[in-house]
């Protein structure tokens, strides 16, 4: 880490700005659609959902990797950057998709993944048959080990999954080699973002999906990428994503590779790119919102908030500062695959449910853009899964002291009844089970019934859209003890209510909508209101 100082560019292009307000709803591939009855969602199975998400009025999809891969995390291990993978489908599978989505008014952005590799990938396996020092394996970071016969890691840098970052090789003559540096599982190599191939590679993968009609991309570990000088050791911290005290993310020379992605970006000036970014420190942060840099970046501030009136306020005031001065706004998201699910985040059951569709109804109000997990939209919860079919690769890492992520990613509940609940076309063990009495949850239970998770969101999106007053910017709003409430400059005032008992509505021409039903004229506890 340092204290770059760049200019700000000039002569920048300015891209189109439908990202600027959209919601974007996050589709998980494997857990979505099943068309083909194998239990893994696939790319035909989203398409024959998309008129689905048309009638929810969502704006964009972000599509979680599909990529050729032998899934050791699911995806994120890419063996081809440039392919579909015949779990998901074909590339014809892909262009249909995306004509449909774009027929409907939707806006598609795919997952990047440029932090590292497959250990399939054709280079990573030219890489292993070839010597140390070799131009193969200087696209990823090999390097001798320590100790008087090397049999000692390079440093002592942690994997993000638990164990050592590195990783020792047999070299062709069978004899112990060199270590690989992998920052999350040995199955992914990190790539060695200072060989000029591993950018140009970068860039035709840009290219070619943009061509194929993709609107934009999420870039998975947006503050990784670039490694210190040295590889120096890391401090004896506390293990987290963020990038705060660890030389493995947030070096500097990370932003010179996001300068180079929105060149080409800017060729499509109507794309854009969103950046999963763990730093805590509002001016690093901000480093990557620079007008030549990424359009959008998730600030996970808000997601590490309790279901407090003064954290939530605290963290909603630290993403506005962090976009404040740059081409961005902010960038809202409760849940996504990494993250548990807030509903059970916020409580679990009745009250879980009621705290997350108020957190809803929140962002929805707030200036800028919406991300939306698959399943927010009729309250998927976690579900703990036994240890058995838990998938992954953290379970394995930590020696099964850390379950990971798999409760957040169960198969989308489309009609009532038994599982697969109409994600698969015929009964079949999807890729994780569905549990048990997920009727009410399914899509098909809650489409057009009032009072529903899905009403809900369907009723505060198209009001977002529809009304003048869900513009400008926001002002906080003096609010009973316990709440917050805060008016955007068109006109709406958003209240929250945190508490256990009711509160009085402000002063008010219209009541738009509420989280639940009020009572006796009142915002009940664990509730949100917007009125104009």
């Amino acid at each position: 880490m340092g204290s770059e100082t760049i200019p700000e560019p000039r002569g920048y292009i300015l891209a189109g700005t439908w990202w600027r307000d959209a919601v974007f709803y996050q589709v998980y591939v494997r857990s979505f659609a099943d068309s083909n009855g194998d239990g893994v969602g696939d790319l035909a199975g989203l398409k024959s959902r998309l008129p689905y998400l048309a009638d929810l009025g969502v704006d964009a999809l972000w599509l979680n990797p599909f990529y050729r891969s032998p899934m050791a995390d699911h995806g994120y291990d890419v063996a081809d950057p440039r392919d579909v993978d015949p779990v998901f489908g074909t590339l014809a599978d892909f262009d249909d998709m995306v004509a449909e989505a774009h027929r409907l008014g939707i806006k598609v952005t795919v997952d990047l993944v440029p932090n590292h590799s497959s250990d399939q990938h054709v280079w990573f396996q030219e890489a292993l048959t070839a010597a140390p020092g070799s131009p193969e394996r200087e696209r990823y970071i090999f390097r001798d080990g320590r100790g008087p016969d090397g049999s000692e890691a390079p440093n002592n840098w942690t994997s993000v999954f638990g164990g050592p970052a590195w990783h020792r090789v047999t070299e062709p003559d069978g004899t112990p080699g060199q270590w690989y540096l992998h920052l999350f599982a040995p199955e992914q190599p990190d790539l060695n973002w200072d060989n000029p191939e591993v950018m140009a590679d970068l860039e035709k993968t840009l290219r070619f999906w943009l061509d194929r009609g993709a609107d934009g991309f999420r870039i998975d570990v947006a503050h990784g990428l670039a490694k210190p000088p040295g590889l120096p050791d890391m401090e004896a911290v506390k293990e987290t994503l963020a990038g705060d005290g660890h030389p493995r993310f947030d070096y500097d020379g990370v932003h010179e590779i996001h300068r180079r992605i929105r060149k080409v970006l800017d060729e499509y000036p109507d794309s854009m790119a969103v950046g999963e970014i763990w730093v805590q420190d509002v001016e690093r942060l901000k480093l990557y919102l620079r007008a030549d840099e990424l359009h959008l970046a998730f600030n996970f501030v808000i997601v590490q908030a309790r279901w407090r009136a003064d954290e939530l306020r605290k963290a909603i005031d630290d993403s506005r500062d962090t976009v404040s001065g740059t081409p961005a706004p902010p960038c809202w998201v409760w849940s996504n695959h990494d993250i548990v699910r807030h509903v059970s985040r916020f409580g679990e059951g009745l009250v879980g449910d009621r705290r997350a569709r108020a957190a809803s109804m929140l962002t929805f109000a707030l200036p800028g853009v919406v991300y939306v997990y698959y399943g927010d939209e009729v309250g998927l919860p976690n579900v703990e899964l036994p240890d058995e079919v838990l998938q992954d690769p953290t379970w394995e890492r930590s020696g099964h002291s850390v379950r990971g992520r798999d409760a957040c990613r169960i198969p989308m509940p489309w009609t009532p009844g038994e599982p697969p609940y109409g994600f698969s076309p015929e009964p079949v063990d999807t890729w994780l089970p569905q549990p048990a009495g997920w009727s009410p949850l399914a899509v098909e239970s809650q489409v057009g019934v009032e009072g529903s998770t899905h009403t809900l969101y369907k009723e505060a999106i198209a009001l977002r859209k529809a009304r003048e007053e869900f513009s400008g910017e926001m002002t906080w709003l003096d609010a009973p003890e316990g709440c917050l409430a805060f008016r955007r400059d068109g006109g709406l005032t958003c209240l929250v209510n945190f508490t256990n008992h009711p509160v009085e509505l402000p002063e008010h021409r219209e009541l738009l909508l509420t989280s639940v039903p009020l009572v006796d004229g009142k915002l009940p506890g664990d509730a949100a209101a917007w009125l104009v």
